[in-house]
């Protein structure tokens, strides 16, 4: 059984073919910039790569680009489209509708809409993808992954903000936390690599990136996240600031006389650690320059790590213990300082990290414990592709007893 893995953004539809048999990617790419000059990358598995402008101007003409690389030409992995059993697609904001993945209806689809003020960049977008895939394979089960569905389980003690009621009755305002499904594989994984039952462990997963977050996972269900309503909050990132005083935003618009989407676009895209360090939102670039001794680097860095470091503590604290955490991602995978620092003054509850075990990268899976620990410390390369293979094939399978 084949699963199309479909990632649908504002001017993107990226895409991956997964063989259930083994859990193979066979091809995979980008149809980018649509609606502009357009761009399309594409790899088949064993039979090499491109990268070529092609125009598309919706993202029906870029699903019909996708569908015809896969089965057509030299780099074609299928002969028909009837070889794909279903195809999964990953919704950034499923809201309070949605607590698992869902085969696609055009209630679904209005749902997905309806959470346009929630996710404004995503939710037409997302639904936009749902719609041309429908188009050109309107005989193949469609199924929607949410990334906010795995923080369903989350008690309201720890989803609800401290406003009035009616902010929550009217706009649904509330934490609702993103990389579920990049938390939910995690989970999954850690406790396959550690031969454990996920029912039977407290893990605190850290997938630290661009965009980074942490997940508080007790006995397999999210019972807190750091990301908010939106990926802003949380420690700070490559270029959003995380959390912080809201009274700040006043002051700024006081002062500075933005509007509100200037104001946005300061705190999603001019913060962070590129605007910290003055270097980059590149982690590997803000590294480099603090080990070159650049002051303002090393503070980036060293916020980044105490944020992450409290969080990771207050969530140990919130599960009355831990018994494993996770680093992934691509800062998690590949910054084996960043861990360290992460980690360091924890020794007190168990965790301690192996120097020379820690100095793995480039997604390699390892554990990383070092002596004497209580807690295990693994580094585990996220697959959210595969995550979102797996519960659609779920799906289908369920729909069709």
């Amino acid at each position: 059984m084949k699963i199309l893995v479909i990632n649908s953004g504002s001017s993107s539809l990226k895409y991956q073919l997964i063989d259930m048999e083994n859990e193979a990617v066979l091809a995979k790419g980008n149809c980018d910039r649509i609606g502009l000059d357009g761009m399309h990358k594409h790899e088949s598995v064993g039979k090499g790569e491109f990268k070529t402008a092609r125009k598309m101007d919706t993202h029906a003409q870029a699903a019909q680009v996708v569908i015809d690389t896969l089965t057509t030409g030299e780099y074609a992995v299928i002969d028909s489209v009837s070889e794909i059993s279903a195809v999964g697609h990953r919704i950034v904001q499923g809201g309070e509708y949605f607590t698992h993945p869902e085969l696609v209806t055009d209630e679904v689809i209005e749902k997905i809409e309806a959470c346009h003020s929630l996710a404004p960049l995503h939710a037409y977008p997302n639904a936009a993808g749902i719609r041309s895939c429908k188009q050109i394979m309107p005989d193949i089960p469609q199924v929607v992954v949410f990334d906010t569905a795995f923080h369903q389980t989350m008690p309201a003690y720890a989803y609800m903000y401290g406003l009035p009621w009616k902010y929550y009755e009217q706009y649904k305002i509330r934490r609702y936390g993103f990389h579920g499904t990049s938390h939910k594989y995690i989970a999954g994984r850690a406790a396959e690599y550690l031969g454990k039952d996920l029912q039977q462990l407290r893990i605190v997963s850290l997938h630290l990136g661009n965009g980074s977050s942490l997940c508080a996972i007790d006995h397999g269900k999210c019972i807190d996240t750091s990301m908010g309503l939106t990926p802003l909050e949380g420690p700070i990132m490559g270029t959003r600031c995380g959390s912080m005083d809201p009274a700040a935003v006043a002051v700024i618009i006081d002062k500075e006389g933005l509007s509100f989407s200037q104001v946005n676009d300061l705190m999603n895209k001019q913060s962070g650690v590129a605007a910290i360090s003055g270097i980059s939102n590149d982690f590997r670039d803000v590294r480099d320059a603090a080990d070159a001794g650049n002051e303002k680097a090393k503070l980036a860095l060293d916020m980044f790590a105490y944020q992450c470091k409290k969080i990771l503590a207050g969530y140990i604290a919130a599960m009355g213990g831990v018994d494993a955490i996770v680093f992934t991602a691509g800062v998690g995978e590949n910054q084996p300082q960043t861990r360290a620092d992460i980690v360091s003054g924890l020794e007190f509850m168990g965790i301690r990290i192996d120097p020379e075990k820690n100095r793995v990268m480039g997604g390699k899976d390892a554990d990383i414990t070092g002596q004497g620990a209580t807690v295990k410390a693994l580094v585990l390369a996220t697959n959210e592709e595969l995550m979102i293979a797996r519960e659609t094939l779920a799906m289908v399978t369920a729909s069709a007893k």
